[in-house]
């Protein structure tokens, strides 16, 4: 129900513009702090075959250490989320991967557990199609606005997710939360700031510039704060932006 005022910006390879990602994590804390566990964490992902489960731009693909062997997989229709075509693609149908079973040495599902709409059915299918002691790095939003609507269906607690690997055959699972209440709020109120932002016009410019203006002052104000507060380790963690996860095949 309802149209998205903005649909989420796909992300890009920081490579392709390091100066341009650099900005959008100091704004975008979700995925800066999705770049703060990812990126140690694939490097010491082993050789072979790693699969990036809804690759979308293949943005994480460079971060691979050199003895890995990339493949991708999303949806068909992944056009209508914003991403463009990739050749290193393969599509999923939603409820087969299209792989034997124990073909991959490990894999990164980045942002995607909860457009799944039977997420036990996926995990099972990543459980399948991975070697064990394949490693499975994962990542959801806790506190996030809807998106990609119609198809956002889950918010997953750190106890849901380890039930959820534990019950396909996971071991050793690590769950760290990222961010705290502070980002919470500094990234709805950013929202808020984009969101207003984007709908002035002359008829209503009288009223929402004075809005858009203050908002972003406090926008920009708890920006600074979160950053801080990641920093120095503040903040409660009761209340992430989201949850990064690490598994192994058992």
């Amino acid at each position: 129900m309802g149209i998205e005022p903005f649909q989420p910006i796909s992300v890009k390879p920081p490579s392709a513009n390091p100066v341009s990602f650099a900005i959008r994590c100091g704004v975008d804390l979700q995925l800066a702090t999705i770049a703060k566990y990812l990126r140690p964490a694939m490097a010491e992902l082993p050789p072979g075959c790693i699969l990036d489960i809804g690759a979308g731009e293949s943005p994480w693909k460079e971060w691979l250490p050199p003895a890995c062997r990339y493949q991708g997989l999303d949806v068909e229709n992944a056009g209508e989320f914003g991403m463009s075509g990739n050749r290193d693609i393969a599509f999923y149908d939603g409820k087969t991967i299209p792989f034997p079973n124990a073909s991959f040495d490990g894999g990164i599902c980045i942002e995607v557990l909860e457009h799944a709409e039977d997420p036990d059915l996926l995990v099972s299918e990543i459980a399948r199609i991975f070697k064990p002691g394949a490693t499975l790095l994962l990542s959801v939003p806790w506190s996030a606005r809807r998106h990609h609507i119609p198809h956002d269906y889950h918010r997953f607690t750190r106890e849901r997710l380890e039930q959820l690997f534990r019950a396909h055959g996971f071991e050793h699972v690590s769950i760290h939360e990222r961010g705290n209440d502070i980002c919470a709020i500094a990234n709805k109120l950013t929202i808020v700031s984009i969101r207003l932002g984007r709908s002035l016009t002359i008829g209503n410019f009288i009223w929402r510039l004075p809005m858009t203006i203050g908002f972003s002052a406090l926008s920009a104000g708890m920006l600074l704060l979160a950053h801080l507060s990641l920093a120095f380790d503040r903040g409660a963690k009761e209340d992430p932006l989201g949850y990064f996860c690490k598994a192994t095949k058992g």
